[in-house]
């Protein structure tokens, strides 16, 4: 019965059991997908659980504005972001968009390739590498060093699937930093993949 976002909201407010249970279930992989894009493995936990006490308390004032999903990852990003400041390891957003030349000439206004375009790939096609399991753990330890907002982005587009909309509503950011921000974590990964096939080494730069 708990299909019903409703329904479910309800069992919530009423604290039932096997409401939060079936919550749990649905929503607690991508919360914890989204904290550790922010904060790592190691302070993760604690941002979920950090979300789930704070969602509970404010779940009474929950308008439906967005999805029931959407409005937990908006307070998981909050809190990671709360930590970060704790932690005084949070990059201002000014920094993480800035203008840089080699982003500039990787991609247009509309996000397309520009002029500077991806390096040509060998025999193997781009499948082949990513299948290949060093590529595999060079992409997760680039990803991993992206700055926080950046890797948030990338994790809520690419692995989640979330709209550009959705993503500015939950980092609560304006469209085009969230474009920004999409593009540069996506330069990144290109020019991991680049380096990676040119020298069959990792370089997370």
């Amino acid at each position: 019965m708990y299909e019903n976002e409703t329904v479910l909201i309800d069992g919530l407010i009423a604290k039932r059991d096997d409401a939060f249970r079936y919550a749990i279930e649905q929503y607690q992989g991508s919360m914890m997908y989204l904290a550790r894009s922010f904060v790592g493995d190691k302070l993760a936990d604690e941002v979920v659980q950090e979300t789930w006490c704070s969602a509970m308390r404010a779940l009474k004032g929950f308008e439906k504005r967005s999805s029931l999903k959407t409005w937990l990852l908006r307070i998981v990003a909050n809190e990671a972001k709360t930590r970060l400041r704790k932690e005084n390891r949070m990059t201002s957003l000014e920094a993480l968009t800035a203008a840089d030349p080699e982003f500039a000439s990787r991609f247009d206004d509309n996000g397309h390739w520009g002029a500077h375009r991806p390096g040509d790939w060998r025999a193997d096609s781009p499948e082949a590498l990513i299948s290949s399991e060093e590529l595999k753990l060079c992409l997760d330890l680039m990803i991993s060093s992206l700055p926080d907002l950046q890797a948030a982005t990338l994790n809520l587009r690419e692995q989640q699937g979330y709209s550009l909309a959705e993503i500015c509503n939950i980092l609560e950011v304006s469209e085009s930093n969230v474009r920004v921000l999409l593009h540069r974590a996506r330069n990144r990964l290109y020019r991991c993949v680049e380096h990676f096939q040119e020298t069959g080494e990792c370089c997370t730069q």
